[in-house]
């Protein structure tokens, strides 16, 4: 087209983009286009009947016309000139819906160039000129093939045409008349039919082929038919043919083939899905079984066919099954979850939909079934369901965790002051004494382990001594258990170290004896000893969890009625139980396990029913020395320095001061944060130290600390609270905190944390 006028009817209402689109096309050189703008649907309509355009620009939105509608009705009005749409609407369905239609291309206003647009105006005129050219050579292939007769003639031995009527292959009469095939088809084909009928003329035996003719690239298929032609005195002057075009009959022989390829293709892919699909009959014997099933349920194609599906998926029959059949027939389809069988037995959970098939007539005649394997993600459902509920328990021991350990502060604190207001005390009470202190103790460490299990949050790791906690779980059992069972402990000397949180270590043999403790209600054994171990390669292959090295094993074991196999595997899952409602969480042994894993190690169990159990827990050994504890380590004691004391809790203010008391220290005590600044403000010479409460009523202990750090910028302060979040605890540094001091605190927690402000 370039160095041609295109001839363009622009139908446009707006002034300014009819104005646009022509200084665009002013800046193309290649072609000379001719624009003819019109505002309206009508008068666009009006131009077309009066004089022909090579191309049609047309908007969709029009005063007189909008949307798909202002296309339909020009496109109608002119079927033969093609149409581009030009409009300000960007949208993906109505240009896929415009193009349907009929249009030769969507562009949207904007997006635009003069290249782009005469571009897309000569690729539209020349697909115009093909589809016209196709729709008139499919409307003479239509009328030839409705009109098709036989085509029949007659050649002499030299094989020219003496005889022709309905002529083929384009030609008239006149033009075969007296020519040979090679004079008027292709050389390849006139040789192939030349073959044919020098054959017949040889043996004088007539025969019935198909062939094909090319002729200006067009193929045609005939059935032909060649016999001798014999004169009076039979001798063979010539062939009469017979040609059948059967070129229709080719193209659905070719379709014939496709669909079956698809069919072939289609049934590739129903084995390559890994969902199962079944088909049965109305007599629930299976008829078609995919690779997906062989895969899923474990029975091959050949040994699922034939089968009764009920027999093979089900072992038994059930009412939810009738149910479904009853729902299938009656509504054409059923969806739901079911429990089948696989070739071993084992039960596995699908997804299952079910569609009635019927045939021709609409009769039904087979039932489709689809099952999709959700074992594995029913199974994670349920996990998340578990830490659901142990988040509710994180948010439940997080509520109560600060007035809890208001609770345990002045008892650990008292029960370390009674031993020195009673010195002279026997020996019975100053053994229970030690028991309260040191079960306090564990409660408030039990606390603090409930709040880390809950978020997740490791404890403190210290080179710590397993006989020490092993020993005194002893002594705690036996105070506590029932004289009915025997409690032994077996601990070398030279046990390794390890790593760990003494807290959360003493919280997984407790939960062992105490699990072994319900499995021996008539009494018992229960025995607790440790040993160190060297795993080898060999070791660490039997035991995937394992790894080569030295590990520190302590082993619970008790003469109980032991576990049953077919529950073994589940005793670690968070809430299987086996104790009656009330007696248990279920908690106990996945939290055991959890723990143990959080320091590296893994856990054994071995039992038998009727024979006791045992459970061995390996934590890896560390080299190096013990870390003690702030408890194991030397009173602090004052020298009379002034603390202010700052809580709401009357035991915890009571309780602290004879505590500081009684280790050489002055005190004043404030209730909330207002007292402690009017305090602090009449005693900043004389106070040495504040110990803050975090949690105070009337004004927080947050602020109080802001106001005392603004009264005296060098003061020394103690934050103390019962429950703080790890975004608190940085926004104390931040305020000049020198430490924290969580509660509830032992007298040498608190004497120490006093040592490291003073000093």
């Amino acid at each position: 087209m370039a160095g041609k006028n295109i001839k363009v009817l622009l139908v446009e209402d707006n002034p300014g983009d009819v104005f646009l689109l022509q200084e665009f096309l002013k800046e193309v050189t290649t072609v000379v286009v001719d624009l003819s703008p019109v505002e309206r649907l009508s008068e666009a309509l009006n131009y077309l009947a009066k004089e022909p355009f090579d191309v049609i620009l047309l908007d969709l939105s029009l005063p007189d016309s909008q949307g798909l509608e202002t296309f339909v009705i020009a496109h109608h009005q002119a079927k033969a000139t093609p149409i581009i749409v030009l409009t300000g609407i960007n949208d993906e369905t109505l240009a896929i819906r415009a193009m349907q239609e009929g249009a030769q291309d969507y562009l949207v206003k904007g997006q635009v160039t003069g290249d782009l647009l005469v571009r897309s105006m000569r690729y539209a005129i020349e697909r115009q000129r093909a589809d016209n050219a196709l729709r008139q050579s499919e409307e003479r292939f239509r009328v030839a093939l409705k009109n098709s007769p036989i085509f029949v003639y007659n050649q002499d031995c030299e094989l020219r045409y003496t005889w022709v009527y309905n002529p083929s292959y384009g030609l008239t009469v006149e033009e075969m008349l007296g020519k040979q095939d090679l004079d008027i088809i292709p050389v390849e084909d006139a040789q192939r039919l030349t073959t044919i009928k020098r054959g017949v003329l040889t043996t004088g035996i007539g025969t019935r082929e198909e062939v094909s003719i090319t002729i200006k690239d067009t193929t045609r298929y005939y059935d032909l038919t060649v016999e001798p032609l014999r004169n009076e005195s039979q001798e063979v002057v010539g062939v009469t043919c017979a040609s059948i075009d059967i070129s229709e009959r080719q193209v659905a022989l070719r379709e014939r083939k496709l669909a079956e390829e698809k069919i072939r293709e289609q049934a590739a892919l129903l084995d390559v899905t890994t969902d199962a699909i079944c088909l049965r009959d109305l007599n629930n014997e299976i008829i078609f079984w995919n690779k997906g099933a062989e895969t899923l349920y474990g029975w091959k194609a050949t040994e699922a066919r034939g089968q009764n599906a009920s027999k093979l998926l089900y072992g038994e029959p059930s009412p939810e099954i009738e149910a479904a059949l009853l729902q299938v027939v009656n509504k054409g389809k059923w969806q739901g979850e079911l429990t089948k069988l696989t070739k071993t037995d084992k039960e596995i959970l699908v997804a299952s939909r079910w569609s009635l098939v019927c045939d021709e007539q609409g009769k039904p005649k087979s039932i489709l079934t689809v099952d999709t394997d959700i074992t594995e993600k029913k199974h994670l459902e349920a996990q998340l369901f578990r830490a659901q509920r142990l988040e509710s328990i994180g948010t439940l021991a997080s509520g109560i965790a600060h007035d809890l350990n208001n609770i345990l502060t002045p008892i650990l604190a008292g029960a370390q002051l009674l031993p020195l207001k009673f010195p002279h005390a026997d020996e019975r009470t100053r053994h229970l004494l030690e028991i309260l202190e040191i079960n306090a103790r564990r409660g408030a460490d039990l606390v603090k382990q409930v709040l880390s299990f809950a978020r997740g949050v490791e404890g403190k790791r210290i080179t710590l001594q397993l006989r020490h906690i092993i020993v005194e779980l002893g002594k705690i059992l036996k105070e506590t258990f029932p004289k009915s069972i025997e409690i032994s402990t077996d601990v070398p000397q030279d046990l390794w170290m390890v790593s760990g949180d003494s807290t959360q270590l003493h919280q997984v043999l407790m939960n062992l004896c105490v699990n072994a403790r319900d499995a021996m209600p008539n009494g018992g054994s229960l025995s607790i000893y440790a040993e160190n171990l060297l795993i080898d390669e060999n070791y660490a292959r039997m035991n995937l969890e394992a790894k080569e090295g030295p590990y520190t094993v302590v082993t619970v074991s008790d003469t109980g009625g032991g576990i049953p196999r077919e529950i073994l595997d589940r005793i670690f899952e968070p809430f299987f139980t086996t104790k009656d409602v009330g007696q248990g969480t279920g908690l106990g042994l996945s939290t055991v396990l959890g723990i143990v894993k959080s320091h590296r190690g893994f856990v054994n169990v071995y039992s038998e029913v009727g024979s006791g159990t045992s459970f061995k827990v390996y934590l890896p050994a560390v080299e190096g020395m013990e870390t003690f504890t702030p408890e194991e380590l030397p009173l602090q004691t004052g020298h009379g320095e002034l603390i202010l004391i700052v809580d709401d809790e009357t035991a915890i203010q009571e309780i602290t001061r004879t505590s500081l008391e009684a280790h050489n220290y002055k005190i004043l005590v404030a209730s909330d944060g207002i007292e402690a600044i009017a305090l602090y403000a009449k005693n900043r010479d004389k106070i040495s130290a504040v110990l803050m409460d975090i949690m105070l009523p009337s004004l927080d202990g947050l602020t109080a600390i802001r106001t005392l750090r603004k009264i005296n910028p060098q003061a020394r302060i103690i934050a103390s609270s019962g429950l703080m979040s790890e975004k608190k605890l940085s926004s104390l540094t931040n305020i000049g905190v020198n430490t924290f001091l969580p509660k509830p605190y032992t007298v040498n927690e608190l004497l120490l944390s006093l040592q490291k402000v003073l000093s």
